[in-house]
């Protein structure tokens, strides 16, 4: 149902920029970026059923998603 394969598949947090919490409660989401040939560098990560962070540099910052 996503554009992407790696769309859906577990985040890891190897940065470790998020809350810490257990390995696969993170997923990563591609956020489309015009102009791109790729999937570019802007993420959703979503972390159980309510939070979700964006980075739009390619996990090297993340902000909170409120909505």
């Amino acid at each position: 149902p996503f554009p992407y394969a790696q769309d859906g598949t577990v985040f890891h947090n190897y940065e470790g920029l998020l809350p810490k919490k257990a390995d696969g409660y993170y997923h990563e989401y591609t956020v489309s970026t015009p102009g791109s040939p790729d999937r570019g560098a802007r993420r959703i990560v979503a972390g159980g059923s309510d939070e979700r962070y964006y980075t739009d540099d390619h996990y090297n910052s993340f902000r909170l998603v409120v909505e």
